[in-house]
């Protein structure tokens, strides 16, 4: 997937509206005030994405006590920042009503980047500061190259690692624990 890693040369912070003038085709966010864009996601990572919603979204994407909004490629408006992850849930309990304009300033309960060769360097660098300096309290990263699922859950500020699921294992991760999750299913050799 090729990255424009950094759409600049800006003399200042990117803003909003530079953000908003690049064409449709490509995910755009700001980063520590750079410009970063990318192309729409190569076959494997679209295939760990639609993965992840079909095996998540069932059990927990509902109204009832417990359930969440589970939404793909949200647009968050976190601080200066502006990042798109590959999923993002918020429990009900905290946000009962999606928003009415298209971001969310609320930080998510989880988030879930798919890696690939060119943004993990973003996506395990400056936006897991990001996530973490917002209080995101859960995140996946998840690798289809490699076949790995890293769960990673926020205390005190800092990202510890709960598991590393490598290949076609069956896992429960946090925060959906209750359900099983068959990775198998997020790789092209399945």
């Amino acid at each position: 997937m090729p990255d424009v890693p950094r759409v600049a040369p800006f003399d200042r912070p990117a803003t909003y509206d530079d953000l908003a003038k690049l064409p449709d085709h490509l995910v755009a966010e700001i980063v520590d005030g750079e410009l970063h864009a990318s192309a729409r996601p190569a076959p494997r990572h679209a295939l760990a994405g639609t993965g992840i919603g079909i095996l998540v979204a069932p059990a927990f994407h509902h109204p009832d006590p417990g359930g969440w909004w589970l939404l793909y490629e949200p647009e968050l408006h976190l601080g200066a920042d502006v990042v798109v992850p590959d999923w993002s849930g918020w429990r009900r309990s905290r946000m009962p009503r999606l928003p009415d304009e298209a971001f969310f300033a609320l930080r998510p309960d989880w988030v879930c980047e798919i890696v690939s060769p060119s943004t993990a360097a973003l996506d395990r660098g400056r936006k897991l500061a990001i996530y973490a300096r917002e209080g995101i309290p859960h995140c996946w990263l998840i690798d289809p190259a490699a076949g790995t699922l890293e769960v990673l859950q926020l205390e005190s500020g800092r990202w510890t690692i709960l598991a590393t699921h490598v290949g076609d294992v069956v896992v429960r991760a946090a925060p959906f624990e209750a359900t099983e999750l068959p990775l198998a299913r997020l790789w092209a050799d399945e």
